[in-house]
């Protein structure tokens, strides 16, 4: 079958340079067309990640975000325009996707992200994207993510910093309780209202959540699966640690004792932000 068969003709000039690209072609696009991806978050790193898998053609895009647009967030928030002011954040989400690309089904949700949701969100998806920056929402998704063996896309930022992992439990590789056992003290992590982020990390950060969520999706090169990476981006410099299953994990270890989702913001002793707000509040 040639790499332009089965697609219509406004198909297969939009998606022509992925077409032409042997590690993507015909084959690689339809996989893409017939995926789904879940975005927590429709803010600064939910942006450039929706857009670019949006534009790229996965078939089903899911965003579930409580909040509502903000003046502050356009900054960087690029899914959103001085229009949307007041508008919840899905709304003006889904508009701008669905004009970006008619192929993919874009599905807002407008939803409390929490214990009771998680899993029936999760489910119908292939793989779970998540920007959130505050930890009940982290774990919760970290948690979810693994009872029902989906992958977990994970990003992070801070001032003009950024961090990157693909945590897959299922392959025995790690996840985020790995790597941060239990959250750190209420209060002493300032959050992105408080210390700040410079308008273009979210966008560095979000294209690489993309990034790795569609070579995920085609088994395209080496996944970041097994490794965190660190961008400074003050002197514009990346670091990567090597993730490594902790045996002791409460997840994921030898003896489990973390079996179902619990109460996460009394967990983590603070209130879990809607998905966007922390998404590069």
């Amino acid at each position: 079958m040639g790499p332009a068969r089965g697609f219509t003709p406004d198909q297969v000039a939009r998606y022509a340079r992925h077409l032409i690209l042997p590690e993507v072609g015909g084959a690689g696009q339809r996989k893409l067309l017939s995926s789904s991806v879940l975005l927590l978050g429709a803010g600064g790193l939910g942006s450039p990640a929706a857009m670019y898998l949006t534009a790229a053609g996965v078939g089903k895009v899911g965003i579930v975000d409580f909040d509502t647009v903000d003046a502050s967030n356009l900054q960087r928030q690029l899914l959103h325009g001085i229009n949307d002011i007041g508008r919840p954040k899905v709304e003006s989400a889904a508009r701008t996707l669905r004009n970006l690309n008619p192929d993919v089904e874009v599905v807002p949700i407008r939803e409390h992200l929490n214990s009771d949701t998680a899993m029936e969100m999760f489910a119908p998806y292939d793989i779970i994207v998540d920007g959130t920056d505050n930890f009940p929402t982290r774990y919760l998704a970290n948690d979810a993510a693994h009872f029902l063996g989906k992958p977990l896309v994970h990003g992070s930022i801070f001032r003009f910093e950024g961090r990157l992992a693909l945590f897959d439990s299922s392959k025995g590789t790690g996840c985020y309780r790995c790597l941060f056992p239990e959250p750190p003290p209420p209060g002493s992590v300032q959050s992105c209202a408080e210390a700040g982020v410079f308008g273009v990390l979210p966008g560095i950060i979000g294209s690489m959540m993309a990034f790795e969520t569609i070579k995920y999706l085609l088994d395209i090169g080496r996944p970041m699966i097994g490794r965190y990476l660190l961008f400074e981006g003050e002197d514009m410099t990346f670091r990567e640690l090597k993730l490594r299953q902790n045996k002791a994990c409460p997840l994921c270890g030898e003896n489990p004792t973390v079996r179902s989702l619990i109460d996460y913001e009394a967990w983590c002793g603070v209130p879990a932000m809607e998905p966007s707000e922390a998404a590069a509040s």
